[in-house]
């Protein structure tokens, strides 16, 4: 533990000297070592056609929220979306299905045999289906970038792989796990540990030359790059069997001479440009994840591809399976300090008063460390709780690294493949996006219903109090059709015109009148067991909780025009007072 402990000890003074050598620029309003790329394209070389990947296996509960959002999110045109899945996946085969209509960029892979795989199969075969739709548009995409179902995309992301990947083969771009209360300790551990890796072990790390790791989203490969590597494997782009094909590539591309670059976090608008998602909640599913990631990462890898000739690529990789001891002896550690302070361990002497000493300080600063980093992302409050959520995530290591001997063992013993470790998902809700939600005018001009110059000369004409919306509508810039059509684009909410004829009486009366007229919302009909709700305005949580107390149905919510919301409420209430006249 001492040895490993002077290792990190060397790793934070190599990353103390990188920031003195290159210290902080004052285009950021937050500390960072990140060339901010300007705004706009100023070196003219527009933007570069982008694949968007994302394998799913049983994400029918989340992949639809997850493509809306990010579309509408997305400060990028040029981009089209691929979804892979297995055939026997039929939940989620059905959802994307519905999205391949909705959406024109995107795109269903399907794998020629059931599922689960590896993600890395499933890659491989979106990386066929890639192919096929490059003949279809006459066009070879330039960047593929990599997500999950799960990834809260940054709204500049593209725009900054788009700059990077015109020097770079490989670009990785900062994740970090989404706040989550103290109380949850599962999820603390990502949200400490992973703002400590990509603020400095995997930025320091690439600054000292060695191979960068991605992290399996937010990884940006230029399309030349991922050809070089398909012709090194037989036009296998991953290995399949692998179940951490992302670590695994970058170690590649790293040995095939390609030039690779891991982005610290940097601050835009308040925001850490970075890939946002909520990890594992519970104890089971996290130790299920890691599990996985000790697999791929310190014993399928070993298994692979060993040792290095290069004694600088050997440290990376003694860096990256020394978890294999590292993660029980700090768990044994932990037990020991207890026992001591409670009187169970004989007082230390002599020399080993001194080593244990040193292991001590070392584990303090390791602490220190880690309250810095979680700090700056999350606030000194949740930094605070560090050293409680320390020994959980030891507890969480150690059985997945004992999980991990064991299915690895089995597996060679029976030969049997290792087999995709299906973590579950959550998407945020709409409050927690709102910070990573483009503008209605940025939406506008990118649908070309106005142009930059009218938006902004109209916003400089808009009176105080009255929204943007409304403002363009009324000085007939655009419709309201076409205000509609950037409102669904924003919110993930479908637009429709509804006659009179759709709705059924008795659904269209079953919320109380008060609610509707100041919800500026009404019941239609009902469909697929859910209650269709046509309203004019985008609905929060708080109002769609509102609904659910007057009926045990799920609404679904289709946005209207104010004159067709008007013209189905005067419908429903006229004969309304016609009984009460009688």
């Amino acid at each position: 533990m001492i040895v490993s402990g002077i290792d990190d000890l060397w790793l934070d003074f190599c990353y103390l000297a990188g920031r003195i050598a290159k210290p902080r620029t004052a285009t950021e309003t937050h500390p960072s070592t990140t060339t901010v790329p300007p705004p706009g394209d100023p070196a003219g070389l527009g933007e570069s056609l982008i694949a968007l990947w994302i394998p799913a296996w049983r994400e029918d509960t989340v992949i639809a929220r997850m493509v809306a959002h990010n579309v509408a999110s997305i400060r990028y045109r040029r981009y089209h979306i691929f979804l892979g899945t297995y055939p026997n996946d039929g939940a989620t085969l059905d959802v994307l299905r519905q999205l391949e209509q909705q959406y024109s960029n995107l795109h269903v892979s399907l794998t020629p045999h059931d599922g689960p795989t590896s993600k890395a199969d499933n890659l491989n075969w979106i990386y066929q289906n890639l192919c096929l739709v490059e003949e279809r548009i006459g066009e070879e995409f330039e960047i593929v970038v990599i997500h999950d179902s799960e990834d809260l995309i940054h709204p500049e992301e593209f725009r900054w792989l788009n700059h990077y990947c015109r020097d770079y083969d490989f670009v990785q771009i900062p994740v970090l796990g989404l706040p989550t209360p103290w109380w949850e300790l599962t999820h603390g551990i990502y949200c400490d540990e992973f703002a400590e890796t990509q603020q400095k072990d995997l930025p320091t790390r690439n600054r000292m030359g060695g191979f960068a790791p991605s992290c399996g989203v937010g990884t940006g490969y230029r399309r030349k790059a991922l050809g070089r590597l398909a012709e090194a494997e037989s036009n296998r782009l991953f290995e399949p069997d692998s179940l951490t094909e992302d670590y695994l590539n970058g170690l590649r591309m790293h040995r095939l001479g390609m030039r690779q670059i891991y982005l610290p976090v940097a601050w835009v608008n308040g925001q850490p440009v970075a890939t946002r998602e909520y990890f594992p909640r519970r104890f089971y599913a996290s130790v299920r994840q890691r599990t996985r990631w000790v697999t791929g990462i310190s014993l399928q890898t070993w298994q692979k591809v060993g040792w290095s000739s290069d004694w600088k690529e050997n440290y990376w990789l003694w860096r990256d399976r020394k978890g294999l001891i590292g993660n029980p002896l700090s768990l044994v550690a932990n037990v020991l300090l207890v026992l001591g302070l409670a009187g169970y361990v004989p007082a230390l002497e002599g020399q080993l008063l001194m080593v244990t000493s040193i292991g001590l300080v070392l584990q303090c600063l390791r602490m220190w460390w880690r309250m810095y980093f979680t700090a700056r992302v999350y606030g000194a409050g949740y930094a605070a709780l560090v050293p409680v959520r320390i020994p959980w995530s030891n507890l969480v290591n150690t059985l997945a690294t004992i999980s991990a001997l064991s299915r690895f063992v089995k597996a060679r013993w029976r030969h049997e493949p290792l087999v995709w470790l299906k973590t579950e998902h959550a998407y945020p809700n709409r409050e927690a996006l709102n910070p990573y939600t483009r503008r209605l005018g940025e939406v506008l001009t990118d649908l070309r219903f106005l142009t930059l110059n009218q938006l902004e000369e109209s916003l400089a004409r808009r009176p105080e109090g009255v929204r943007i919306g409304e403002h363009l509508v009324a000085e007939a810039l655009i419709t309201e059709e076409q205000l509609y059509d950037g409102l669904a684009v924003l919110s993930g909410y479908e637009t429709a015109q509804i006659p009179v004829g759709d709705l059924e009486i008795a659904i269209a009366r079953s919320l109380p009148r008060s609610l509707m007229q100041e919800a500026r919302l009404q019941p239609v009909r009902l469909s697929a067991g859910n209650l269709v709700v046509a309203s004019s305005e985008i609905p929060n949580a708080s109002l769609l909780e509102d609904v659910r107390r007057f009926t045990k149905r799920d609404p679904v919510i289709l946005l209207v025009t104010p004159a067709n919301l008007e013209q189905l409420q005067s419908f429903v209430e006229a004969p309304v007072l016609l009984d009460s006249a009688a």
